[in-house]
Order: C-alpha cells, then structure tokens, then sequence
C-alpha cells in the first residue's frame, strides 16, 4: 500500500522524511539504526543494514532424491542463498551423491560440512566478483562455437565431436544458473545492483539474452545427438545448403549480441535491425534445404529436417536478442 510522507527541512538545510513505523518495525530499524540509500535515475531506494552479507537458507530434503534433488539444490543457488542447508533425519548414500554432483555442476559452491542429517553447502564466491557482463560474453562463446562445431560433425559425420559439443552444454548451463543468480540478486536488493555497477534494466537485457544463449546451446546439443545417429554420409548438396543456412544464423546470433552489447543507441539500433531482417532469409534458406529433402529416404530426411529447425531456431533466439537489444537502445520514460 502506497503511503506518502512530507519532505521537511531541519537546520535550514537538510532535508528530512519520516519512514512508515509498520516497515520500520517488521524489519528491526529503530532509533539509532543505519539504513542505506541507493539512487537509481529518478528513484532512491531505502534498505536497512543489518550488518549480515551472507543469506542462509534450509531444506527438507527427506522425500527428494534424483532430479528432484538436483532440482531443489539449484532452485537455492539460483534464489540468491549463500549458504544452504539441507535437511532430513538421515540423509541416504545416494542423496549425498546427489547433492555433490549438483554442487559440482554450479559455480562457486562447495560442501562446506557433512552429518548423519545434514549437509551445509556454501558459496565461495565473493558476489561482488561476480560479473553478469562477463558470464553473458563467456555464453555467447560457448554457445556458438557449439553450433558451429555441431554443423561440422554432421558435416564430416565426426561422433567424437558432436560428443565434445554434447559435454560443452554443462558449461553454458552453469553459466546460465550464475547469470539466473546474479539477476534475482539485483530484484532482492538494490545493493548488489550497485556493487555490478549496472542498472537492474541492464541486468534485466543480459538475463534475457542469456536464456536465448542457453536455447541456442541446447539445439546444438540437439544437432550433436541426431548427428550420432547418422551411418552413411550426408548429400554434398544438403551439407552446403546447411552451412550457408547455419553462417546466416550465426550472422544474426552475433549482430543480435552485438547490438545488445553496444554503448552508442543508433549502433545498437542498425545492429539489431539487421539482424531480424536476417531471420526472414532463414525461412527461405529453411524452405530451400525442405525441398532437397524430399528425395531422401523417409527416416534420413525427417534426421535431417529436425537439425534444419534446430539451426533456424537458433536464429530465431538470435532475432529474440536484437528485440532486448531495440528496447536497451530505446528512450527511457
């Protein structure tokens, strides 16, 4: 409920307002408290200090095991805690294993202590290291070289290469769950916001672009697993008509990041609207390779036809960044 409060002047020159008693009181401020106050544009956002800089959290694990587990550990990193503490009258051999294999596949956390009922996991990673910037960049790397080494092993029918591409999809699924981390911080608190040195607007456009990266990862995973499933060699028509189809997704992956990515609005603007135009030649790019299929055998074809929609996909999430992108570089209200 909004309450509103009038600016008064003590001393002659300070300016004062009073803070609502029933916030006051629900989060420990009294007389002789420090808060904080962080500016952001037009805005000046109040939160006390409390004087603890790690979060802690505990769960119940005791009717979690497998994904679900896995699941339940990740949903605590993602949600910001720093130390997590998980739960049950007895914590089983195989929930142990669980937990460390979840620990492993996240950035930063480790099994910090181990009892018959619990197990304490904890963040060594100072978040103020942390850089939602850099993580997005490390994503585009990773995920349109697995693209690009995707396209290749169909190409040359390399297994050993679409298997590489296959393990590389952990890398950007732990650099997704940071960059996941990262964001819900900047929502939960106006400080870490301040300690990235972005506007959560800012934070908000790469968050988005990275769910794209990681879709884009994905589909290569994709490509990679039908590509072992391919004996015989692919048409040399076809391969060239997927290399083209996948140089123009990459084209727009990149203007897409690109435009994201750059500090002058009418650049950003040229970048990003370039790259959605390329999506509508991947259509027809798409509906080209459809028809070179059709003298195929069936089960080929329907292979071949799934990776043509993974590649044109992939572009669509390159033209989904250049739309963050147009609105980065727009006019703020």
């Amino acid at each position: 409920m909004v309450e509103t409060r009038k600016v008064q002047v003590t001393g002659g020159s300070t300016f004062t307002v009073s803070i609502p008693k029933e916030w006051a009181t629900e989060n420990d401020v009294s007389a002789g408290s420090v808060v904080e106050f962080y500016p952001e544009g037009d805005s000046l956002f109040l939160a006390p200090t409390n004087g603890e800089e790690r979060t802690e959290g505990s769960l119940d694990v005791t009717d979690l095991a497998g994904d679900e587990l896995t699941r339940a550990v990740m949903t605590m990193y993602v949600s910001g805690f720093d130390i997590i503490t998980l739960e049950s009258s007895r914590i089983t051999t195989d929930q142990r294993r669980t937990i460390r294999q979840a620990t492993q596949s996240l950035v930063g956390l480790e099994v910090l202590e181990e009892t018959r009922d619990t197990v304490v996991i904890r963040d060594l990673l100072d978040s103020a290291e942390l850089s939602i910037h850099t993580a997005v960049r490390r994503m585009r790397l990773i995920s349109l070289s697995m693209l690009a080494d995707a396209v290749e092993a169909l190409s040359e029918l390399d297994d050993d290469m679409a298997r590489d591409v296959i393990q590389r999809d952990d890398d950007v699924d732990r650099l997704w769950m940071v960059v996941s981390r990262i964001f819900r911080s900047t929502l939960r608190t106006p400080k870490a916001a301040e300690e990235l040195g972005l506007p959560r607007e800012v934070c908000f456009d790469y968050q988005s672009a990275a769910r794209q990266l990681e879709r884009v990862a994905d589909h290569a995973t994709k490509i990679a697993h039908l590509t072992l499933e391919f004996e015989k060699p692919i048409p040399e028509e076809v391969v060239d008509a997927l290399d083209e189809l996948h140089e123009e997704a990459r084209r727009i992956i990149d203007d897409g990041m690109d435009a994201l990515l750059a500090d002058d609005s009418d650049e950003a603007t040229r970048l990003a609207n370039e790259a959605r135009e390329g999506v509508q030649v991947i259509d027809e790019r798409a509906r080209k390779i459809d028809e070179l299929l059709r003298d195929l055998d069936p089960a080929r074809a329907q292979l071949l036809g799934l990776i043509v929609d993974s590649v044109s996909r992939s572009a669509d999430y390159g033209g989904n960044i250049a739309e963050t992108a147009l609105q980065k570089a727009a006019p703020t209200p």
